[in-house]
């Protein structure tokens, strides 16, 4: 039997379930990263297929960029979603995730951009981009 994870935003208005074992997740600390979540975003990279989201008249996408969209709750602005629209993957917050994930951070990416207010001090890979 497959694996499956529910999670939702703050106000509950959009859900969503993940069919499959998570992926590790990273955690990114570029600048869009940090001002979309308002700190820097963790989350798991998932196939679009593995993915199932209901409340989608809640859900709104801001395009950060050419090839990139976000998603958060147009009620409670819980951040949710990073899409790459040339991709077949979906990038799901972490921290929206009601159940357990089974999973743990793995690695931490554009820490040349991370804030200067905090460190990084897991002992995780850290990639400069």
């Amino acid at each position: 039997m497959a694996t499956m994870n529910k999670g939702a935003c703050l106000c509950g208005r959009v859900n969503f379930v993940v069919i499959g074992d998570l992926k590790a997740p990273d955690a990114c600390h570029c600048l869009q990263c940090r001002k979309h979540s308002g700190h820097y975003f963790a989350s798991t990279d998932m196939p679009k297929a593995a993915l199932t989201i209901t409340g989608q008249e809640n859900l709104s996408w801001y395009q950060s960029s050419a090839k990139v969209r976000r998603g958060f709750c147009a009620t409670c602005g819980s951040s949710l979603f990073f899409e790459p629209l040339a991709r077949d993957w979906i990038g799901i917050a972490m921290g929206a995730f009601d159940t357990p994930t089974a999973t743990h951070l793995e690695m931490h990416i554009f820490v040349a951009e991370k804030g200067d207010y905090y460190e990084i001090a897991d002992g995780l890979p850290q990639n400069q981009h």
